[in-house]
């Protein structure tokens, strides 16, 4: 742990290169200093320059395939991204937790006061309130600290933005007060209870668990309070290729509805077998009961519920490609499961709106591209927002500059996979 002076000469030097390289690709290092530093004075200048302090990462997330899966127990494979939330943080004595992020108000959480507060729902302060008493709850040590924090994980865009938030804030009460000792898994686990509890979001484990656990991960949802989860040893800067995500600036306002369908749809073919969720049935008893199914309930229904199993399918295949070095395989299993988000699950423009279709376009587009040499799906929830694209490094310039042209130069976001999830850096 070194003093604000001492850290900011490191990084003024740039001589954090290896704790960097753990996280970033050498040629963000220059960047990552700046970050860094800037958060550095910010913490010198909200709290004090005569602190000891640390430096902690934590990634956004991107799911590469499962789409609309987990929600009904199925398989997902998702990876941690180089785009991250990053804080300054030291010890404070009088046990209270005061976070400030860039663009935010300051939040401030008081460690022997953990109960939920129903003022905090929907904000900050609670997912910070719900870390602190998860932690004290499972008998880990909590105690207060003062951090400044940046984020570069995108909001809205579908790379988790919140669970990079959250898993950051579980970093810095591991490495302060832990000794680093909760593992990743627990991590994420804590992270959902919060935002599930005093955030007030029922969401799923998939977002927590991508950013905490790092690089590539499957996850299988079977029995939602212990997924099964594989860390898949893949080295993705090998691949030759980089990670594209293009926001089409589609709205997400009105789409609850649409989202709300697709996990309800599947449910209710899963329900006329008398099961809850679709991981409790066969494809074959769907397939064979497709016109009855179809006739009680609707044919989009049943379709559904065929892209969820042939995603789950795709996510063992993919996992296999990727843990034999097999990037051709994988690619075209992405291509597959575009496809199949796009016909089956049909989620790539609502039908409220059907002449507005900026991912149609984005992915049309794409594969003019990339067809024989790249990959490309809907990204996340669909409807509106983003889509992925796997591109050749020897095709980034263009294809970056096409994305640009049609969705303005804020639009397309040159990733990689990242190796690590949550860590302290210095």
């Amino acid at each position: 742990m070194k003093t604000v002076s001492e850290m900011k000469v490191l990084l003024a030097e740039k001589k954090l290169n290896e704790s960097f390289g753990s996280v970033y690709t050498e040629d963000a290092f220059d960047a990552q200093y700046s970050r860094f530093l800037n958060v550095l004075e910010s913490f010198e200048k909200r709290f004090s320059a005569d602190r000891e302090i640390s430096l902690f990462s934590a990634p956004g997330r991107t799911e590469i395939c499962g789409n609309h899966t987990d929600h009904n127990h199925g398989l997902v494979l998702a990876a941690s991204i180089s785009l991250d939330a990053i804080a300054v943080a030291s010890k404070n004595d009088d046990n209270i937790i005061r976070i400030k992020s860039e663009g935010y108000p300051q939040d401030e959480v008081d460690c022997n006061d953990l109960e939920a507060k129903e003022n905090e729902i929907g904000r900050s302060q609670g997912i910070i309130r719900g870390i602190a008493a998860r932690f004290k709850a499972l008998g880990y040590n909590v105690g207060g600290f003062d951090a400044t924090t940046a984020s570069q994980v995108l909001s809205g865009s579908g790379l988790s933005s919140s669970a990079a938030f959250e898993v950051l804030v579980c970093t810095m009460l591991n490495h302060l007060y832990n000794d680093g000792k909760v593992d990743p898994v627990e991590i994420a686990k804590i992270s959902q209870w919060s935002e599930n509890v005093y955030f007030g979001k029922p969401c799923g484990l998939l977002d927590q668990m991508a950013c905490s656990v790092g690089g590539f991960v499957s996850i299988d949802f079977e029995d939602t309070s212990k997924p099964v989860i594989n860390k898949i040893d893949f080295d993705f800067a090998s691949s030759g290729h980089s990670l594209c995500i293009v926001d089409t600036k589609g709205s997400h306002s009105d789409l609850t509805d649409d989202y709300a369908a697709v996990r309800s749809e599947m449910e209710n073919v899963a329900g006329f077998f008398g099961k809850k969720v679709l991981r409790e049935c066969s494809k074959e008893d769907v397939i064979a009961n497709a016109g009855k199914i179809a006739e009680k309930l609707n044919e989009r229904a049943v379709i559904r519920a065929l892209h969820y199993y042939g995603e789950n399918e795709r996510v063992l295949k993919q996992a296999k490609a990727l843990s034999e070095g097999d990037f051709e395989e994988f690619k075209s299993l992405i291509i597959e499961s575009g496809r199949s988000s796009y016909m089956y699950n049909q989620n790539v423009y609502t039908c409220k709106k059907p002449t507005n279709q900026p991912l149609s376009l984005a992915l049309a587009v794409s594969e003019q591209i990339l067809s024989g040499k790249g990959a490309w799906r809907v990204h996340g929830g669909g409807f509106a927002g983003t889509i992925q694209a796997f591109v050749p490094d020897a095709a980034v310039e263009e294809y970056t500059s096409v994305m640009k042209s049609i969705f303005g130069d804020d639009s397309c976001y040159v990733l990689s996979v990242r190796p690590y999830g949550g860590v302290s850096l210095a």
